[in-house]
């Protein structure tokens, strides 16, 4: 006879219940994991002068007789964060800034401006350009390649809505004259400076640049680099040329940098960006776009209804009405043109 019986058998059962089973610990397996990062009160804080492949050039140093410059990488809790150029990073590690070694960032400081950019109008998706400038210096030619009015608008617009203030350099001045163009921005608040091959006023660009961190931006083929070359002749920036087919200039730049500038009555820096056809404006509040037209700003904040979009078929618009009556000046219409066409974009 069987020695195994229904009794035996559940007995058999209870004594393999799986809740009394032992389970070897696994200190590694069941160690819960803490969010915690450490302090890294030991960083350093710098400028990112630069990224290149996943490698930040850092400028370390409270004054000049201490500056380094430090190459690093990114932490992991920072994978998300965009890190650009002007950025102010806190740096541990390594920060002798000796040949080999590597520094990481661990963290980034307060922005007090941001310049962006879209791939086009229709684009939520920003592509962040520069942090912390407070100046934009805004290259055109006069000719070869002819300058875009429109180009320059955006630039303007992207400027305001970073809270940076804007500057204008016309090169090739030698070629055409740049009277009819320059009409287009009368009445705003935009400082000029004419620059020929013979003539480039680098004293008084200069001037405007020290004590600032300007963000240098244009078209490609209008000699943004080569300006750039001459402020700060260490920079060795690759120059290019216009296709004389296509009246297009070659991309030279292919990455943004930041550049010390030494100017007779002190110093800046000058952020230096690869050469753009198009910029983008998907990521700016239409509502901010006025704001680039101070003359169109004060006449539609007394004369135009609430709500008003300032389009062609507007009802009621200031705007339109101080154009009929010619009290905007022979370049309001091509001003309020240059605005309704960027307000367009977002109707």
């Amino acid at each position: 006879m069987s020695w195994w019986t229904e009794e035996a058998d559940d007995d058999e059962l209870d004594e393999l219940d799986e809740s009394v089973v032992r389970v070897r610990p696994n200190p590694k397996a069941n160690k819960p994991r803490t969010k915690i990062r450490p302090a890294h009160e030991d960083a350093e804080v710098g400028m990112v002068l630069g990224v290149d492949r996943g490698r930040y050039t850092v400028m370390l140093g409270e004054n000049t007789d201490d500056e380094r410059v430090v190459s690093a990488v990114r932490a992991r809790e920072l994978r998300k964060t965009p890190i650009v150029t002007g950025d102010r990073a806190r740096v541990v590690g390594d920060l002798s800034g000796a040949e080999g070694t590597l520094a990481r960032l661990v963290g980034i400081d307060g922005r007090t401006t941001l310049l962006r950019r879209s791939a086009d109008d229709t684009d939520q998706v920003e592509r962040i350009i520069v942090a912390n400038a407070d100046q934009m210096l805004i290259v055109v030619a006069a000719a070869d390649p002819e300058p875009r009015t429109r180009l320059v608008d955006r630039y303007l617009i992207a400027a305001l809505d970073a809270g940076i203030h804007p500057l204008l350099v016309v090169t090739k001045t030698d070629l055409a004259d740049p009277t009819a163009f320059l009409e287009h921005f009368a009445g705003l608040d935009l400082t000029v400076f004419r620059s020929s091959p013979s003539a480039t006023p680098l004293a008084e660009i200069g001037a405007a640049l020290e004590g600032h961190t300007t963000v240098f931006v244009g078209h490609s083929g209008v000699g943004k680099s080569t300006l750039v070359n001459a402020l700060v002749p260490s920079a060795q920036r690759a120059v290019g040329h216009v296709n004389t087919v296509t009246g297009r200039g070659r991309h030279t730049s292919s990455s943004t940098v930041s550049l010390r500038y030494q100017g007779a009555g002190g110093t800046g820096w000058v952020i230096d960006t690869p050469g753009v056809r198009s910029f983008g404006l998907g990521h700016i509040d239409p509502a901010n776009i006025l704001r680039a037209y101070p003359d169109l700003e004060a006449i539609a904040e007394e004369a135009c209804p609430r709500g008003c979009t300032h389009l062609p078929s507007a009802p009621d618009c200031g705007l339109v009405e101080a154009i009929a009556e010619g009290r905007l000046g022979d370049g309001g219409a091509a001003r309020l043109d240059s605005l309704q066409r960027l307000l367009a974009t977002f109707s």
